[in-house]
């Protein structure tokens, strides 16, 4: 295993909105004391969630769970107004790390609605961002997830649609569902701006164009977590074996035998440290070299919300994102 190398993919790992949301945690622990209650997992990664449990973080599904007057944090994924409004009614003094770029399709859906459009989302069904988005209103909403979701699909109206996505929906899946639903719905109107997020595409892209290079490719994420679980799709679409792992201790050696060049990405949730940790598992394997791919630098930041820690002017909006250098 001695002729290995290592290659890694640029840019990988923590997105800025999921900095800010556990930037959030920390904060409102600090700044109030624990307990501090936190509506579903904060993002989708273990190692993230058990750190922030054991500085004082209370996970929970159900505002009812949550002491009259407590402080709460809604999630990186976003809620729907009915949350919102339960907050109200319970006195919870909430943070909402809602990332920014899921907020921008809450306003769209808003607007939409306003102009007495249905919307179609585009996403995956029973994920907690396309449950807070779907709950942007009560009523006009439709879920599609594949092509076929799209050709029987029923509206009231094909002339009055307008359509939004997830996040963190696999570029090339999002593509080919949009295209289907100008194809049937003509008049539809599309968002102002790609609703899938700037660090899902760099990752993706950073991931297709690695992959080529690789005999195999590790994906560090948890199952749950929806773009890590796109990354490893798009390798495999690339005919490269793939897996999504948590840890190094999830590595299965059998996966090196006979491979001489393993990819490393990790999905927008999961710590850097969680990819430090597999270098260091291969190389204890006899990895010979590592090396790390050019790649788009995010420099991203997102301000938080008033009131923790007086650093509300902090960060700066989005830019333009370059594409992957895959020279």
């Amino acid at each position: 295993m001695s002729s290995m190398e290592l290659i890694l993919a640029q840019p990988r790992g923590f997105c800025a909105g999921v900095d800010r949301a556990i930037e959030i945690v920390e904060r409102a622990i600090a700044q109030f004391g624990s307990p501090i209650y936190v509506r579903h997992e904060i993002v989708h990664n273990r190692y993230v969630v058990d750190d922030l449990r054991a500085k004082g973080a209370v996970f929970i599904e159900d505002l009812a769970e949550v002491p009259r007057g407590s402080t709460v944090v809604f999630s990186a994924h976003g809620v729907s107004q009915s949350v919102r409004r339960e907050a109200e009614q319970l006195g919870l003094l909430v943070f909402d790390a809602t990332c920014p770029l899921v907020t921008k399709v809450h306003i769209e859906v808003a607007k939409m609605r306003r102009e007495d459009r249905e919307i179609v989302m585009v996403g995956h069904h029973g994920h907690p961002e396309v449950e807070g988005t779907m709950g942007q209103s009560d009523l006009g909403m439709y879920l599609v997830e594949t092509v076929e979701d799209v050709i029987n699909l029923k509206v009231k109206d094909p002339h009055k649609l307008a359509y939004v996505t997830q996040t963190t929906l696999s570029v090339d899946d999002a593509a080919e569902v949009t295209a289907a639903l100008r194809a049937r719905f003509p008049d539809i109107v599309e968002p102002k701006r790609n609703d899938i997020c700037y660090a899902t595409q760099n990752r993706q892209d950073a991931v297709k164009f690695m992959a080529p290079q690789c005999d195999i490719v590790l994906i560090i994420g948890s199952p749950s977590s929806s773009n890590s679980n796109r990354l490893r799709e798009v390798a495999s679409r690339l005919n490269v074996s793939a897996y999504l792992i948590e840890n190094a201790d999830a590595l299965d050696p059998a996966w090196l035998v006979g491979k001489r060049r393993v990819g490393i990405s990790a999905g927008a949730s999961a710590p850097e440290i969680l990819v430090q940790q597999l270098i260091s598992r291969l190389k204890e394997s006899g990895i010979a070299s590592v090396r790390k791919l050019d790649g788009v630098e995010e420099h991203v930041q997102f301000p938080l919300p008033r009131g923790l820690g007086g650093n509300e002017e902090r960060g700066s909006s989005i830019s333009t994102h370059d594409s992957v250098n895959s020279n």
